[in-house]
């Protein structure tokens, strides 16, 4: 199970479009408070978390309490990137960082990988 959370329905729409066409279940949600809200722990999942989000940025979730409290691997992107929030991303823990426009392939193989490493962890 993937969710995504990003502001922008085109590209959540395009997000599910692709991952589905891998055979990957996704929950698509507008914001953070809409994906927590709907949120239940379930095993060989991911968040593939937009950084630039209505009232709060996908690094400052991952800083509150909430987010931290999250136990899957996310995977951070933007649109507007820079060294400041990739160092803040990766310090938050991110599975993988990417820049807008994401390579397809690049996203579904780090979903994979953050999956994998997560499933390993556990058994």
């Amino acid at each position: 199970m993937v969710y995504i959370v990003d502001d922008d329905e085109g590209v959540r729409d395009s997000l599910k479009l692709l991952l589905e066409s891998y055979g990957i279940s996704v929950e698509d949600f507008d914001s953070t408070a809409a994906f927590m809200g709907a949120y239940r722990k379930r095993p060989l999942e991911c968040l593939v978390l937009d950084q630039h989000l209505p009232g709060e940025t996908g690094v400052d979730f991952l800083n509150s309490p909430a987010g931290a409290a999250l136990d899957l691997p996310v995977i951070l992107f933007t649109g507007r990137g820079d060294a400041v929030i990739k160092a803040r991303a990766l310090a938050a823990g991110v599975a993988a960082y990417f820049e807008k426009p994401i390579d397809d392939g690049r996203l579904v193989a780090a979903i994979s990988q953050a999956v994998s490493a997560r499933a390993g962890r556990a058994g």
